[in-house]
């Protein structure tokens, strides 16, 4: 097996008492964006929020997320999945590439299918650019009704 993972995740502020749940049986289970991971070990070194829009805490928290280790950063699903979903998420990833110097993977646990289906009836997730950030958290029907 290579080497551990060290990871962050970043949640969508909306969900601040989110315990984690989906996104750390995700990690466990190497389901939605952790299946990258198939391989590795990963051990999450930090967890938080945005900070609220538009996002000032994504600034500060990575730095202490490298600090302890972190080699990728984790947008979390939420942020995909919320209603609307964060208008920033680019802006995040492209800055954290570029400050950082880390890998970005937007997802994290799978889109659950309740919230696929609200988004498809709303057109939300259409375009290149859509289809590019959901692709790493779509999995199979049966794997997103476990998620609900």
């Amino acid at each position: 097996m290579q080497e551990k993972v060290k990871i962050g995740i970043i949640i969508c502020n909306r969900y601040h008492t989110c315990a984690g749940g989906k996104c750390f049986r995700a990690a466990r289970e190497k389901a939605g964006a952790f299946s990258i991971y198939k391989d590795r070990d990963v051990e999450v070194v930090g967890f938080t929020t945005c900070g609220g829009c538009p996002g000032g805490n994504v600034e500060y928290a990575v730095d202490e997320m490298k600090r302890n280790g972190a080699t990728v950063i984790h947008l979390a699903t939420g942020l995909v999945v919320g209603y609307p979903p964060c208008r920033s998420i680019g802006y995040f990833r492209d800055y954290i590439k570029t400050k950082y110097g880390l890998e970005v993977v937007i997802g994290t646990h799978p889109i659950p299918e309740k919230y696929l289906k609200v988004h498809t009836q709303l057109g939300t997730w259409r375009g290149s650019e859509w289809e590019e950030i959901c692709r790493p958290t779509m999995t199979d029907e049966k794997t997103r009704l476990s998620y609900d």
